[in-house]
């Protein structure tokens, strides 16, 4: 894996891994790296030192702050969701059915569904959206 950083043509800058330098010109090639603020895909690697791996920077976290507003943001959301919703991981198409047919008290809940049951619940009018986090996994 390789991490490079990127600009896009509005000046935001971002980072993104990828599987090789050949791989990151495939995708760029196919429009497939979009900036991760505005989500325009007319992006350029920008210059940056490689990274040495030391026994001191091993101990270090590599993401301390969100690295824009937009990130921010999105931290801020993920916390209110994780301290005023409850987790219910796996179950949570099943736990979100028996709410809206009245068959358990309604809840706020997050968790993670398969698409075919998140689709089939949006089909049949259960109040759902997407995160934009991988619930149950915390973060730094």
């Amino acid at each position: 894996m390789i991490q490079f950083s990127l600009n896009c043509t509005d000046g935001h800058r971002f980072d993104s891994w990828f599987q090789s330098s050949d791989a990151f010109e495939k995708l760029l090639g196919a429009g497939m790296v979009t900036c991760a603020v505005c989500g325009m895909s007319e992006v350029e690697k920008s210059l940056m030192a490689p990274r040495v791996s030391t026994a001191r920077n091993k101990a270090e976290k590599p993401l301390t702050s969100p690295a824009n507003p937009a990130e921010q943001k999105l931290a801020d959301m993920r916390r209110k969701i994780e301290k005023n919703s409850e987790y219910v991981g796996l179950k949570f198409a099943d736990e979100a059915r028996a709410m809206h047919d009245g068959d358990t008290p309604e809840r706020a809940i997050y968790g993670e569904a398969r698409p075919e049951d998140a689709k089939k619940l949006i089909e049949d009018g259960v109040p759902v959206l997407p995160l934009p986090f991988i619930p149950g996994r915390k973060t730094n």
